[in-house]
């Protein structure tokens, strides 16, 4: 149940997300989310595909510096404390959360969240919001949205 995010180093200049978000159209790739964290001189986006390899490969070829890492993506009720019930489970365990981002998706009633645990938690994680309820989404539902 994990989902592989490619994260794209790129410099602040005008054009490169632009440039990024064509090579993927081109090839028909399709993006479901995505989040950008920039500094002064660079940001770094993170995106979720259809095929995250094929991504990377491709913008590999053209000189991006690319990486994939894992991971989870979930589905919370859309409702005030909807995702702290989520998080807690999390908390209560001892998992931080390097990062999360929301996206839009084509559940009903339900917000879809992406988190990033550190790699040797994803299981841990994923395991421990499963069983107490939470909805851990299939790469298969994520990709195909």
């Amino acid at each position: 149940m994990q989902v592989k995010q490619i994260s794209i180093f790129l410099e602040n200049k005008s054009g490169r997300l632009a440039e990024v978000t064509r090579l993927l159209g081109d090839n028909k790739i399709d993006i479901s989310a995505l989040s950008i964290a920039d500094k002064t001189d660079y940001g770094i986006l993170r995106l979720i595909v259809n095929k995250p390899e094929e991504a990377e490969n491709i913008l590999k070829e053209k000189d991006f510096a690319v990486s994939i890492t894992t991971v989870i993506a979930i589905a919370v009720a859309d409702r005030p404390g909807g995702l702290s019930e989520a998080l807690s489970v999390l908390r209560d365990a001892n998992i931080g959360i390097e990062y999360m981002y929301a996206f839009v998706g084509k559940a009903s009633n339900e917000a879809m969240v992406i988190l990033r645990v550190d790699d040797a938690e994803v299981d841990e994680a994923v395991n421990l919001l499963a069983k107490s309820g939470v909805k851990v989404l299939p790469p298969e539902f994520i990709y195909n949205l």
